[in-house]
């Protein structure tokens, strides 16, 4: 699976891959404020540290979870930049101006980002030093900049299924990607069309 893609279940356990394209709309798959609530999975620096592992952060250069290094205050950390985006990322989906207080946050969390160096023994790329939950922000937040502030704004979209809320950027070469998933909610879309179009 790609990095950054992640593999969802629904409440009838049907399993669907799904890519949001970017960090910080990656980041709202783990839950939120109600009603997301019930997808939670911040709970415990062991889990978010697995998560950080399989995340867009990793693209190009892997960590292990042994690298990333969160308190209980980084899970507090990291929860409240989520519901910022949580709050910003479907209006910018719909096409309005989110709250300058929020874009205010997103600003304020933009920080130093784990990076890379060069092993001096290897000279193959490592994570320099133990990465840590305002670090796994900052990344999120450069993101939400780059995304919010650019022409990329326009390529923010919520799945057009019926009763999904998924958000993702459309990184497609035309642009015109408009499901979650083609595997979800574009085949239900294709099976409710083929249905409609059939003689009764």
């Amino acid at each position: 699976m790609t990095v950054g893609a992640r593999l969802l279940t629904n409440r009838w356990g049907e399993s669907f891959r799904f890519d949001p394209g970017n960090l910080c709309l990656e980041l709202l798959l783990t839950g939120g404020p109600p009603p997301w609530d019930v997808y939670e999975i911040l709970t415990d620096p062991a889990v978010v540290a697995t998560w950080v592992t399989e995340s867009r952060l990793t693209i190009g250069n892997p960590l292990a979870p042994e690298d990333v290094h969160l308190t209980p205050g980084d899970l507090d950390l990291i929860r409240a930049f989520r519901d910022v985006m949580w709050r910003v990322a479907p209006v910018i989906a719909q096409g309005g101006a989110p709250a300058p207080e929020d874009l205010e946050r997103i600003n304020a969390a933009v920080g130093d980002p784990p990076h890379t160096r060069l092993d001096p023994r290897s000279g193959l790329l490592r994570w320099a030093g133990p990465v840590t939950g305002a670090q796994i922000v900052a990344a999120a937040a450069r993101d939400a900049v780059d995304m919010i502030g650019t022409d990329a704004r326009e390529r923010v979209r919520q799945c057009q299924g019926s009763n999904c809320s998924l958000l993702f950027l459309d990184t497609s070469r035309p642009g015109n990607r408009r499901w979650c998933s083609m595997q979800r909610c574009g085949n239900r879309h294709k099976v409710s069309t083929y249905r409609n179009r059939r003689p009764s």
